[in-house]
């Protein structure tokens, strides 16, 4: 049985990897790449793979969104997250957005091989260390506790918060990170709405609960 593969992630050489790696496991076929949430929604949609290897961190929608769209769509394809991000907050978001594996960038070929294989026959996989804690470990955390919805932003998404709650304006945000004013207001959308906030002032407020800025003396 061959197994199709799409690959999702922004950085074009960490595809060329991934492709160089997965081609010479004989069962597996990349059928497809993509640099960006929209165009992998496209593309899994459209040709609709055993597995979507994605990363969190992409352009445009992110992956956490990508993976609760594919899950509404009810498609077939078993999405494995390769991701840099180790905290539990993302591993508990990924699985509650229906992943079968999440698997650390910084961990050997082999176990992106073992997590695409047991995505395949409906098993959960997560790769060293997070695989130190139970599955059922994270599983019982996923129906049981609260996610702090901090824990999900992106690094990009936190970049912007802090600046935003140091009452920075998008403008001088969007020079500081070399991004666009439109680019800024997205992401502060975005975090805005994983948070649950509706004004400068809950943003605010919200930093100082977490202790993320200090009052001024």
């Amino acid at each position: 049985m061959t197994i199709s593969i799409i690959l999702a992630d922004d950085h074009v050489i960490v595809r060329q990897g991934l492709r160089a790696v997965l081609s010479s496991e004989a069962a597996l076929e990349i059928i497809g790449e993509a640099g960006d949430g929209d165009e992998t929604l496209h593309l899994v949609e459209t040709l609709q793979p055993d597995i979507l290897v994605l990363d969190i961190d992409m352009p445009g929608i992110n992956g956490l969104e990508v993976a609760r769209q594919i899950k509404l769509l009810n498609l077939r394809t078993r999405i494995v997250f390769l991701s840099m991000y180790a905290n539990e907050g993302f591993v508990l978001e990924a699985l509650r957005h229906g992943a079968s594996a999440y698997v650390l960038k910084g961990s050997e070929t082999r176990d992106l091989v073992q997590a695409i294989h047991q995505a395949v026959k409906g098993q959960r996989y997560l790769s060293p260390p997070l695989s130190e804690n139970a599955i059922e470990t994270y599983l019982e955390k996923l129906h049981t506790e609260k996610l702090d919805p901090y824990e999900t932003l992106t690094n990009r998404e936190r970049e912007i918060f802090l600046l935003a709650a140091q009452g920075i304006s998008n403008l001088d945000i969007a020079e500081q990170l070399y991004i666009s004013d439109r680019t800024v207001e997205a992401h502060k959308a975005r975090l805005m709405k994983k948070l649950n906030l509706h004004s400068q002032a809950e943003l605010i407020h919200y930093a100082f609960h977490k202790g993320l800025l200090t009052p001024e003396k």
